[in-house]
């Protein structure tokens, strides 16, 4: 019996959070489900439960994430820095047509045109005096403070509204391209599937994933995703793991077999006891990673923060100089307008969350800024086989027959035969005479021979002979006596062929293999012109399967019949010659994608440890998605290395015509911020990525 506690909160906890305190909740001995709302935690827990510390625990957690945020005068959306935008630019505007209009009340409103500059730059001069008090170091906030307290002391106020105008446009566009990134990752979470379905007194009824505990029992059906590890207690069923062990053959489950999430059943139903949940599944995890993206800072970021408050003294000392040598508080002014700080900072903030924002648009998630700048290095791409280069899933891949049979009497007739198995092989010919829009013919019955094939008897159907069938490997229809078999084909050498007999007379056979992704290869090529110098496959298969599709793909390399450990062996061996990526999607692969500079997760049926070890998880089985993501982190290190470099030049030629004398106040605050909006707005141009040209590969 479950007990229910409801705590309401005193502030709203934000919606990307509710997720992270149910899961911790979770994790707390007794709490089976928690339900985090906007201002109300309801747990369901057995046994004992602390109440009191359960209560403490909550009010921190709201206290650090939702008080907080909501406190936090500094936290502004875009709607607030266009709003102060506006204002700014508004006042400025009114106070230059009152000049021109009424010089004489222009002068007698002095006092207000002091105080409303004033309350403009309230959240700046807040800001600047806290770096002094708090972190000992004067910051842009500090600059702008004292530049504005410096245009208010030498009666001109208003030439301060146009740097805070410019700088709250800046920091407005900054803010939407972070905001629209959060937007694209919350969007991309809601992929996972949420419902399952739960098995008590013999009925089924649908929960949610995150009330499932140990030990509870759920029924998975044809075609559904397994979303928990688990042990099947009844049932037979084709179930899809080539995510989880590398085989490209859908496994067969039957009672106390395992089975783990992101396996996909292909045939037949199982009912699952239930071992792990909770954090453990896919979802929990997932939130987690999303959460350390926000908090992954890039190298490049650290970088620019510390260039820019080594830059900020430099205008002091400047203006310093400037006025001892001139008693100028015009050309004083030039110098306090203008800092480094906004377009190094803001720009290369930007630039990294509109690079997640544009990537989670695309299905590729991206756990932290210093993946990115990784991305802009890699040079030596290494692929898994089996559910990376290839699709996973066997699919006929060639139809073979003697003469005067057709390919549909042919393959109905293996399809009849193979009716109830769930055989990797027969699941293969099921799929395929669905896709092809037939019906299977039913048989008069059917008898499984183990570790050899099919027999059968097949009625005449839509005018084709039926009879006995035997469909299954070369070796049983030796044993059966069939005749008219052909020699051994050296092409067929290394794949899965399945015969099929009527009568005691071959028939022909199907050549049945896992097929590469399409668009792989073209992707590979693509990948090579963006700069990626060599390209190494790693797979546990045969090297014969390997051979032929590296030839196939035009891969520089490969290493046939390799254990999980060998594929970090490899990687790291890699490394000492590169910067590697490593892309997988299995348990087998999770060792090598840890040890990589960038691992990817790639398709939709990915393990769990999988999209935990990788540091990009893509959702799409679509290939081009990896030369996408190398593109977004190329771009993206381009338009930051265009913003330092622009910010830096046009910073320091005004500053040095404004120590001249040759600008104004007003032209260097303009100068100054237009060049901040410029490198800001290259940067939210990496949300809209124009696609490059595409050459024939």
């Amino acid at each position: 019996m479950y007990m229910r506690n409801t705590i309401f909160l005193h502030s709203e906890i934000p919606s990307r959070m509710r997720p992270v305190l149910s899961v911790k909740l979770r994790q707390v001995r007794g709490i089976v489900s928690a339900v985090v709302e906007e201002k109300k935690v309801t747990v369901y827990y057995v046994g004992r439960l602390d109440l009191r510390a359960l209560n403490l625990f909550i009010c921190a957690f709201e206290e650090k994430y939702g008080r907080k945020k909501e406190q936090k005068g500094d936290d502004m959306d875009v709607a607030t820095y266009r709003r102060e935008a506006i204002i700014s630019v508004g006042g400025f505007i009114a106070m230059n047509i009152l000049r021109k209009v009424n010089p004489e009340f222009y002068g007698s409103i002095l006092l207000f045109r002091r105080l409303f500059t004033l309350y403009i730059a309230r959240r700046y001069i807040k800001n600047g005096i806290m770096g002094l008090v708090k972190d000992h170091q004067a910051n842009a906030d500090t600059l702008t403070a004292t530049a504005v307290a410096a245009s208010v002391l030498a009666g001109k106020p208003e030439s301060s509204l146009t740097l805070l105008a410019l700088s709250n446009g800046a920091e407005m566009m900054t803010e939407y391209a972070a905001e629209k990134a959060r937007r694209q990752i919350s969007g991309l979470l809601k992929l996972d599937q949420r419902d399952v379905w739960l098995v008590e007194n013999g009925h089924e009824r649908k929960v949610p994933v995150e009330s499932l505990k140990r030990g509870d029992l759920i029924a998975v059906h044809l075609g559904e995703k397994i979303c928990v590890d688990g042990s099947v207690v009844s049932g037979n069923a084709a179930v899809n793991q080539a995510s989880i062990t590398g085989e490209s053959n859908p496994a067969i489950k039957q009672e106390k077999s395992p089975v783990y999430a992101g396996s996909v059943i292909e045939a037949g139903d199982l009912v699952i006891r239930v071992e792990k949940v909770g954090a453990d599944t896919s979802l929990a995890q997932i939130i987690h990673l999303v959460e350390e993206a926000q908090t992954r800072r890039a190298p490049v970021q650290n970088f620019a923060d510390k260039m820019a408050n080594l830059l900020v003294p430099i205008s002091f000392i400047g203006a310093a100089i400037v006025y001892g040598a001139t008693k100028d508080w015009q050309r004083v002014l030039n110098l306090l307008f203008i800092d480094f700080s906004c377009g190094l900072k803001l720009s290369t903030a930007t630039a990294i969350s509109a690079a997640i924002g544009v990537a989670a648009r695309k299905g590729i998630l991206i756990k932290g800024g210093n993946y990115i700048e990784n991305l802009a290095n890699i040079d030596t791409v290494v692929l898994d086989k089996t559910g990376t280069i290839t699709m996973g899933v066997p699919q006929i891949d060639h139809i073979e027959t003697v003469e005067g049979v057709d390919d549909k009497e042919m393959i109905l007739l293996a399809a009849s035969a193979e009716m109830h198995s769930v055989h990797p092989l027969a699941v293969a010919v099921q799929k395929y005479v669905n896709a092809q829009g037939w019906q299977t013919p039913p048989h008069a019955s059917s008898e499984t021979v183990v570790a050899r094939g099919m027999k059968a008897t097949v009625p005449d159907f839509e005018g084709y002979e039926g009879g006995d069938i035997l469909v299954g490997s070369r070796r049983f229809m030796t044993e059966e006596g069939v005749e008219g078999m052909p020699a051994t084909d050296n092409k067929t050498w290394g794949k899965n062929l399945l015969y099929i007999a009527r009568n005691g007379e071959y028939l022909g056979f199907l050549v049945i293999q896992d097929p590469v992704r399409p668009g792989m290869k073209k992707t590979l090529n693509r990948m090579r012109r963006l700069g990626i110098d060599e390209v190494v496959m790693l797979t546990g298969d045969s090297k014969d399967v390997a051979a032929e599709v590296a030839r196939d793909m035009d891969i520089d390399s490969y290493h046939a019949e390799i254990l999980p450990e060998d594929k970090a062996n490899y990687v790291m061996k890699m490394q000492k010659r590169g910067n590697v990526m490593m892309v997988g999607d299995g348990i087998n692969d999770a060792p090598a994608l840890a040890f990589a500079d960038i691992g990817v997760s790639l398709g939709g049926n990915k393990t769990d440890i999988a999209a935990e070890s990788a540091a990009i998880t893509i959702r799409s089985e679509d290939p081009s998605k990896l030369y996408d993501a190398l593109y977004i982190g190329r771009e993206t290190m381009r338009a930051i290395n265009q913003n330092f470099t622009a910010t830096i030049v046009v910073n320091s030629a005004a500053m040095l015509l404004g120590a001249l004398g040759k600008i104004s106040p007003l032209w260097a605050a303009v100068i100054h911020n237009t060049a901040t909006l410029a490198v800001v707005l290259n940067s939210v141009r990496i949300l809209k990525p124009a696609r490059p040209t595409r050459r024939p590969a």
